[in-house]
């Protein structure tokens, strides 16, 4: 199959492929974008973080029909091959079509995530011969770091009660839901003593971790929270201990996998051993389906200084009352989790304690209700919390007239609708933050491979769901 340029959404995908668009470096696409709408005349917003809004009036029949926002990022992930040449501050992508009719970049990523949808408002704001009501085409920035394109937007941009977003779902399905999420950092000012006794450190190792979206549901364990659960049983036995160090953790999205906490005591070594080993055994009887692979260590370091023995109780207590992991399940939604809490870091940087979190809730009162646990806990143990990210999501809705509308168009091609639903977070819930009343669903064609140099694209499914968009448009009166 061709890469086919007479086609207007394959034009707009080369033309923007030509273009750098790493996350932070959407200036050049945007001016793209506004050049666009001043060529055809359109009315458009162009706002300080590069986000544009092209505003196209509804066609004829179509002028007391509900506007639509039609959506998607222009922003990409940027990653190559080690043998491969390509600076994407400057380089154009190198697009191919492989021998099955996926299109491809050499070596790189792309871009697909989501040019496809850049593509495709580019092709319907170009054809004045589709129906549809009036159209505002909303091309967002730094989708892929956080969302902050779509933070930025302000609610007096928009006329419109429906939403289509065309970065998630795929051909024959849609998304139901998605949730919202903030970052919350907790940090501790520390006081260290010196010392002169025996030092260890406590090492949690051999845990699957995984991104926290898509497998807190299954309650893997949390090397962090595990870490810092032995080391206060620890304190149980020996009250002299005292803490160093407290590190584990690489991304506040991921749950951890190793975590290291360090400490002194003047305690007996076999007896703390021992001690050790009696909570790791309890530790992999309780990870035997989650987390098979569960080690720990208990292993000789030194220390020439260490917190005072209450300061060390303090932040042990905190760190095992704080809430982690799965709060809350959809009722709706079989399997969905829609309210979580992540404690992903934790590490010491110029005498502070930091730990950093990550909360995500579908429902907004159960992400208010999370932080108000944080909040209290941080002022009842001599912490200080840090909020910050922080967006809505997007509840599942059993009344949604678009839904229904792309259900009936994929019927009459032979396909029923599947409803994908997701626990991690979608630019859908900042724009329900924006427009409570908003009508939402997501669509895009076939894609494979996202945020790597085996991304592709299925050029038949490119077609296909042009067309079915093109024919939800039309039914949107």
């Amino acid at each position: 199959m061709e890469f086919d340029l007479n086609k207007k959404y394959n034009y707009y995908f080369k033309q923007i492929s030509d273009i750098p668009r790493g996350s932070r470096n959407e200036k050049a696409v945007s001016d793209y974008i506004v050049d666009f709408a001043k060529k055809h005349g359109y009315d458009y917003i162009q706002d300080e973080v590069y986000n544009v809004i092209v505003n196209k009036p509804a066609s004829a029949g179509y002028e007391n029909a509900e506007p639509i926002i039609l959506q998607a990022h222009m922003d990409m992930v940027c990653e190559k091959n080690k043998d491969v040449d390509h600076d994407f501050e400057k380089d154009p992508l190198d697009l191919y079509v492989d021998e099955n009719g996926w299109l491809r970049a050499k070596g790189t990523t792309l871009g697909a995530d989501d040019g496809q949808g850049v593509a495709y408002m580019l092709a319907i704001l170009d054809d004045d011969t589709l129906s549809h009501p009036a159209l505002q085409c909303t091309f967002t920035v730094m989708e892929e770091i956080g969302l902050y394109g779509a933070i930025a937007l302000k609610k007096e941009y928009f006329h419109s009660r429906r939403l289509i977003n065309l970065d998630a779902g795929g051909e024959n399905c849609t998304c139901v839901t998605s949730s919202g999420g903030a970052r919350a950092v907790l940090r501790r000012k520390l006081s260290f003593e010196a010392n002169s006794d025996p030092a260890y450190t406590l090492q949690i190792r051999g845990l699957k971790g995984g991104h926290s979206a898509g497998k807190i549901h299954l309650e893997r364990g949390n090397a962090i929270m595990l870490a810092a659960r032995a080391v206060y049983e620890l304190t149980k036995k020996f009250e002299d201990l005292r803490l160093v160090d407290l590190n584990g953790g690489m991304k506040f999205n991921a749950i951890p996998r190793e975590a290291d906490i360090t400490f002194v005591s003047k305690a007996d070594q076999q007896k703390l051993q021992a001690e050790a080993a009696e909570i790791f055994a309890k530790f992999k009887n309780e990870l035997e389906f989650s987390d098979e692979g569960f080690a720990g260590f208990l292993v000789e370091t030194k220390a020439d200084k260490a917190l005072s023995v209450a300061a060390s109780n303090e932040i042990l207590g905190f760190l095992n009352v704080i809430p982690n992991g799965l709060m809350h399940k959809s009722m709706a939604i079989e399997g969905l989790s829609i309210a979580s809490l992540n404690a992903g870091v934790i590490y010491v940087e110029n005498d502070e304690l930091f730990v950093d979190d990550l909360i995500r809730s579908a429902i907004a009162s159960h992400g208010d209700e999370i932080i108000a646990k944080l909040e209290i806990l941080c002022d009842r143990f001599g912490f200080v919390f840090e909020l910050s990210d922080r967006y809505y999501g997007w509840n599942y809705e059993s009344n949604s007239p678009l839904r229904e509308i792309l259900r009936a168009v994929l019927k009459e091609k032979g396909i029923e609708m599947e409803e994908r639903s997701t626990h991690g977070g979608l630019e859908c819930g900042v724009f329900k933050g924006l427009i409570p009343d908003l009508d939402i669903i997501t669509y895009s064609p076939i894609s494979e491979g996202e945020h790597t140099p085996e991304e592709k694209l299925d050029l038949a499914s490119f077609d296909r769901a042009y067309e079915n968009l093109l024919e939800v448009l039309k039914r949107c009166k």
